[in-house]
C-alpha cells in the first residue's frame, strides 16, 4: 500500500516532483510513466525512504517515509535503474550478503529459490562480473525481493536488455503479480505498461493523468469500429451518424468509421441500420487507440517527451 499528499522534492531552484498524491492499494500493479527527467526515479527514491522529501508526506506499508524511514526499507524492495553488484563475487554470495543484512530466516534456501526461479541457480557459483546485462538484471531483481517485501519498486526493469531477456523479466513481473504484492514500476516501454499494469500515472514533474489503459483510451480516443462495405457511400455515412448512440462517422480510404458509446452493445443496432439501407458489409472490426497514442498526447500536451514505443 503506498499512499502520497502533495509529495514534493527540490533540489536547489529545481523542482524535481511537485505536489504528487497518490493512493495505490495492496496487491497493484501501477505502472509510472513519463520522460526522462520527469522525476520518476526520485519519486522512486523518496517512497523507498532514500531521499526525504521537501514537502508533503508518504505511507508505505503502513510506515511514514519521513518518521519511519527504517520500518519502511524493510518491507520494500527496489531495483534501481543502474543496479550495482559485487563483481567478483559470486551470484550466490551476493544474494547471501543481502538475505543476512535482511535477517531472513534460512539465507541459503530463500538464495536457491529465487536464482532457481530467475533461472540462474546452475550459474550461482560464477562471479557476477562475467555475467551479460540480461544476467545481472536478474540478479538484481532477485536481491529486491529476497526478503519477500510487501511493495516492490522496479525502475527501467527491462532497459537496455535484449528480448529474450526483457520477456523472461515480463513473466517474472506477472508472476510476482499473483502473489498479491504491490508493484510499483517505472518504464518507458508503453508495450510493458500495457501488459503488466492494472493503472497507470503519468508525471511531468506533476501528475498529468492517473487511470487504467483503457479508461484513458476511451477518455481521450472514444471508441471506434471500422466497418468495410463493398458498395460503401456516403449516404451509408449518413444513416450511422443518424443513430442516436453514434458519436461521429466518416469515410476514410473507401471504409466507414464510426464513433460509438457501446460498440459491444450498439454494433448490432448500427448493422442492421446499414444492411436496411442497402450495406454489403465485408467485416467490422473494432478500432482501439494505443497506448502511445494516450502517452504521446497527454505528455506532448505538457511540454513534449521521449518515448519507447
Amino acid at each position: 500500500m503506498i499512499k502520497t499528499m502533495n509529495l514534493t522534492r527540490r533540489f536547489g531552484p529545481t523542482v524535481a516532483v511537485d505536489g504528487l498524491t497518490l493512493d495505490i492499494p495492496s496487491g497493484e500493479v501501477f505502472g509510472f510513466l513519463g520522460p526522462n527527467g520527469a522525476g520518476k526515479t526520485t519519486t522512486v527514491r523518496m517512497l523507498s525512504a532514500l531521499i526525504a522529501p521537501t514537502d508533503g508526506t508518504a505511507v508505505v506499508n503502513g510506515h511514514d517515509v519521513i518518521r519511519e524511514p527504517m520500518a519502511v526499507r524493510r518491507t520494500v524492495g527496489v531495483l534501481t535503474e543502474t543496479p550495482g553488484m559485487y563483481d567478483r563475487l559470486s551470484a550466490e554470495y551476493n544474494l547471501l550478503v543481502y538475505a543476512r543484512l535482511y535477517e531472513v530466516d534460512d539465507p541459503a534456501r530463500q538464495v536457491q529459490k529465487y536464482l532457481s526461479m530467475l533461472g540462474l541457480w546452475e550459474r550461482r557459483r560464477e562471479p557476477v562480473g562475467g555475467f551479460s546485462k540480461g544476467m545481472k538484471q536478474k540478479l538484481a531483481i532477485a536481491r529486491a525481493l529476497i526478503h519477500e517485501p510487501q511493495t516492490v519498486f522496479l525502475d527501467e526493469p527491462t532497459a537496455a536488455l535484449d528480448p529474450v531477456a526483457a520477456r523472461t523479466v515480463r513473466e517474472f513481473i506477472e508472476a510476482l503479480k499473483t502473489e498479491g504484492r504491490t508493484i510499483f514500476l517505472t518504464t518507458h516501454n508503453l508495450d510493458e505498461a500495457e501488459r503488466l499494469c492494472d493503472r497507470i500515472g503519468l508525471i511531468r514533474t506533476h501528475l498529468i493523468a492517473l487511470d487504467t489503459p483503457d479508461a484513458l483510451r476511451r477518455r481521450l480516443f472514444g471508441q471506434h469500429v471500422r466497418l468495410r462495405i463493398a458498395n460503401v457511400s456516403d449516404a451509408h455515412r449518413q444513416t450511422a451518424a443518424a443513430l442516436p448512440f453514434v458519436q461521429g462517422a466518416r469515410l476514410e480510404d473507401g471504409v466507414l468509421l464510426v464513433d460509438l458509446k457501446d460498440p459491444e452493445a450498439n454494433n448490432p443496432a448500427l448493422i442492421a441500420a446499414l444492411v436496411e439501407a442497402g450495406a454489403r458489409i465485408q467485416y467490422v472490426q473494432p478500432v482501439e487507440a494505443s497506448l502511445e497514442d494516450v502517452y504521446m498526447r497527454l505528455v506532448g500536451a505538457a511540454g513534449g517527451g521521449e518515448v519507447q514505443a
